[in-house]
């Protein structure tokens, strides 16, 4: 099974996409959508605060009435941030993210935030798993 390090070794972008506690929902949206994610770090320095994701926009902005313009990102982000290392694997950040339902997970190495894994890349490196073994099994059996 992969481990986190080879999966942040083959994502596209090692850039880290972040917002400040201080800045609107808005912003935060904003940046999202120009980088096409669903969630994003909330830093202070090069501390993590929290995760902002569509959820928290969901349930803590549109059903509570509020407006992303007048709103700080520190009033709605995800506190309790939860976080894998380089060392775990795939199944264990699966794991993980089936138990406490949701969908974004920071990796930390030494203290620093080095990536961010989606369950998309966790998706894509099981199949990509999968397929290996099908592979060698097939050509197991077909000699």
């Amino acid at each position: 099974m992969q481990l986190v390090r080879q999966l942040l070794e083959k994502k596209p972008s090692s850039e880290l996409i972040s917002t400040s506690p201080d800045s609107t929902v808005f912003q935060a949206l904003q940046t999202m959508a120009e980088r096409d994610v669903g969630a994003i770090l909330v830093m202070e320095d090069d501390d993590i605060v929290g995760i902002f994701s569509e959820r928290d926009y969901a349930r803590r902005i549109v059903l509570q009435g509020r407006t992303s313009a007048g709103t700080k990102v520190r009033d709605i982000m995800t506190r309790k941030v939860v976080y894998v290392s380089p060392s775990q694997n795939v199944g264990e950040c699966m794991a993980l993210m089936t138990e406490k339902k949701f969908r974004h997970l920071p990796v930390m190495d030494n203290g620093q935030v080095v990536g961010m894994l989606s369950i998309g890349d966790l998706v894509r490196a099981t199949i990509e798993e999968q397929q290996f073994v099908i592979e060698q099994l097939v050509s197991y059996i077909s000699r």
